[in-house]
C-alpha cells in the first residue's frame, strides 16, 4: 500500500477490509491518527486492524485516556476527545508510550491536539458523506 490514498467504503465490510489491508503494512513503531465526526467509525477501524493481531476485547478509552493491549507487541489505543489540557495526557506518560519502539500506538481524535503528535505518522480522515458513506 502507498500512501497517501483516498478510499470510498459503503460498508461495514468494506471498512473492515480497509482495516485489514493496512493491519498488513503496521509495524512497531508506527502512530496511527485517526480523525473523525463522533459516530463516523474511528473505534470500530481500530477493533478491525486489532482484531488481525487476535484481540477481540476492544473498546474505546474515551474516559480511560488510554487502553494498553499487549501480546507479542504492545499497542496503545488514546483517544484525545476528552482532554482538556496537554497536561493530562504528560501526566499519564503520554510521551514514554509514544518512545516505546515495540509499540503500536493509535491516537483517536488526534486533529484536537496537533502539538502531542509526532511528525511521522498514518493519518485517517472518515468523512461521512451521508448515514453510510
Amino acid at each position: 500500500m502507498k500512501f497517501p490514498f483516498h478510499k470510498k467504503v459503503l460498508t461495514e465490510e468494506e471498512t473492515t477490509q480497509l482495516a485489514l489491508v493496512i493491519a498488513e503494512t503496521l509495524k512497531q513503531g508506527d502512530v496511527i491518527v485517526l480523525n473523525g465526526n463522533l459516530g463516523a467509525g474511528k473505534t470500530f477501524f481500530i477493533k478491525q486492524i486489532l482484531k488481525k493481531f487476535d484481540f477481540s476485547e476492544v473498546n474505546s478509552p474515551t474516559f480511560a485516556i488510554v487502553n494498553e493491549y499487549r501480546q507479542e507487541n504492545n499497542f496503545y489505543h488514546f483517544d484525545f476527545y476528552r482532554i482538556e489540557k496537554r497536561e493530562e495526557l504528560l501526566d499519564i506518560g503520554y510521551y514514554d508510550y509514544l518512545n516505546d519502539p515495540d509499540s503500536i500506538i493509535f491516537i483517536e481524535w488526534g486533529n484536537l491536539h496537533p502539538d502531542l503528535l509526532p511528525s511521522k505518522r498514518i493519518e485517517v480522515n472518515i468523512i461521512m458523506l451521508n448515514d453510510t458513506e
